[in-house]
């Protein structure tokens, strides 16, 4: 700083030129330059800046700009109070700060600064006060550090005043989230083995389904029979349903999410739910004006909603109301089951009753599959745990309010999205129902294979059969060009179904996929959504299902 200082242009300041510096102003000088301690010297009535290279070290970016600047130029921000420095020390008085705040721009934005700050005059050879001599200490960190100790103590004081609370409370919250964690476990080992059970019956289904559809074929002019296969029929569709609703608890059935309105929905559904109930119980339907849409498999969406007002239904013993409200609301809190609803948009779905309520036992049991309150041969038990599987598969949460003699609110939480309702297109057209490609058909349970290849050659297809991925990788290999893959999803073998559709859609077949199976097991899907493109036909299929997949996959695949 001394070569800066003496280097300087003092010419057009208070001080003037430094040849013309008088004694006690070079004394003044030479003091504040040689000084170990942040000093700057304020000249004149504008209190033109001096300093040494300590207090360059404070000014930051400010320095060399300081150098000969008016005090109240080089730091705008504080001017009155450096103003009243300067005329209170050439007035001859002194001042003196500890731990003083003030407000300065450093990085471009103004923040609190605490300094040391000593203020006394400097007098002219003739001993009148001509400057002012400043001792400049920053004591930021300390004092941030001293007030985040009082705060880091306060905290503790009050740790200790609630500690023996806190730690009731932590017990209390560690032994509930056990417990949930014991839950969760529980529902998913049921859920495994709950979906390894649904693939097997689907797979016996499907054999009863596929022999049914070729023996009404086979007897169209025996009319007496028609009744005894339609109560074959029956009984293989409530199976079907059973086993969908076995994949639902354990979140293996494959999703069809789509953006969905809501309010159209129940619409929809109105006259479907009102059926269902006695005239003694009245429904009624309250929807929000602005309620956003969600994005969820409308069919299992439906599905759930009438499992939540059938139950209520069961909950009321004779005269009663069940209501069922939607609305908006914001996450961020916990819900009554101790879970917290992550932050975003929700649109809330909320069945509620008069009924009877559910006891505590009752409540923690009420999403197990098969765990049912009511009497013998009148509900499988799948109702809720199927609503708890399709909710926990969207991405979503459900909570429960109940009070014994009170009722029951069940609501489900999805997470909202601003895409606008769509529609299935490919409901909306005719495909012819049969043809004469080449079809290559890859399952490993014999029994189902054969029923297949009867049923796609019964449509006029040329059929092919593979008993697993290697053997069905092999026929395309050295086979006749196929066009259309229709495997399995689940298969031994070194060679998956997923890799097999890749070869089979590559050059130089270019074939269409149809994938047909009880259980995805992810293979084709993730999270219970259908990847892209993918075409599945969920077991047991009809003979009009079968063809209607198959043409609209062959078709697709030309167009």
């Amino acid at each position: 700083m001394a070569e800066r200082v003496a280097t300087f242009d003092w010419s057009e300041t208070a001080l003037g030129p430094i040849q013309g510096w008088s004694q006690s102003l070079q004394s003044a000088v030479r003091f504040v330059l040689a000084s170990p301690l942040p000093l700057v010297m304020l000249w004149g009535k504008p209190g033109t800046m001096v300093y040494n290279d300590a207090y360059a070290v404070f000014a930051g970016g400010r320095h060399p700009s300081l150098l000969g600047k008016p005090v109240e130029d080089g730091w705008p921000e504080i001017a009155e109070f450096n103003r009243n420095v300067v005329d209170t020390c050439l007035a001859g008085g002194t001042l003196s700060y500890k731990d003083k705040e003030l407000t300065l721009v450093r990085r471009g934005v103004p923040e609190p600064a605490w300094m040391d700050l000593h203020y006394s005059p400097v007098t002219e050879d003739d001993g009148r006060p001509a400057g002012v001599m400043a001792i400049v200490f920053e004591t930021t960190e300390k004092v941030v550090a001293e007030r985040a100790r009082r705060v880091a103590e306060e905290k503790l004081l009050k740790l200790n005043q609630t500690l023996e609370q806190r730690i009731a409370e932590a017990v209390t919250a560690r032994v509930e989230a056990e417990e949930r964690f014991r839950q969760v476990q529980k529902l998913e080992a049921i859920g495994n083995l709950t979906g390894g059970v649904a693939h097997d019956f689907n797979n016996v289904l499907q054999i009863l389904s596929s022999n049914l559809e070729l023996v009404r074929l086979a007897t169209r002019q025996t009319p007496n029979l028609e009744g005894r296969l339609g109560a074959m029929s029956s009984a293989i569709n409530r199976g079907s349903k059973l086993a969908s609703q076995m994949l639902a608890f354990a979140r293996r059935q494959p999703l069809n999410p789509r953006p969905t309105h809501v309010a159209k929905l129940l619409e929809s559904m109105s006259e479907l739910m009102s059926r269902a109930l006695p005239e003694t119980v009245k429904l009624h339907v309250e929807i929000a004006s602005d309620v956003r849409n969600i994005n969820v498999d409308r069919n299992q969406l439906g599905n759930a909603l009438l499992n939540l007002v059938l139950n209520s239904r069961d909950a009321i013993e004779k005269v009663g109301r069940i209501t069922v409200n939607v609305g908006n609301v914001i996450g961020g809190n916990r819900l009554l089951n101790g879970s917290v609803l992550p932050c975003g948009g929700y649109v809330r779905l909320s069945v509620v009753d008069d009924g009877r309520g559910m006891s505590e036992t009752v409540r923690a049991r009420m999403f197990e599959p098969f765990y049912s309150t009511k009497p013998e041969g009148q509900g499988t038990g799948l109702g809720l745990s199927m609503v708890f599987g399709f909710v926990n598969q969207s991405a979503g949460f459900i909570d429960v309010e109940t009070q014994l003699g009170k009722g029951t609110t069940i609501s489900l939480y999805f997470p909202a999205c601003d895409a606008e309702e769509s529609t299935d297109e490919r409901g909306t057209h005719s495909h012819a129902m049969r043809g004469g490609e080449t079809i290559l058909v890859a399952e490993d349970d014999p029994e189902v294979r054969l029923a297949a290849i009867d049923m796609l050659a019964q449509l006029g297809y040329k059929v092919l059969s593979a008993h697993d991925g290697d053997s069905a990788l092999a026929a395309l290999q050295r086979g006749p060009r196929i066009d259309l893959l229709f495997t399995d999803v689940v298969m031994p073998g070194t060679v998956r179904s997923s890799e097999l559709a890749n070869i089979a859609s590559a050059s130089p077949h270019r074939a269409a996929v149809v994938f047909a199976s009880g259980y995805t097991r992810d293979i084709i899907s993730h999270e219970g959504r259908l990847d892209d493109g993918v075409t599945l036909l969920a077991k047991p299929y009809s003979l009009d299902e079968l063809a209607k997949a198959v043409r609209l996959a062959l078709n697709s695949r030309k167009q």
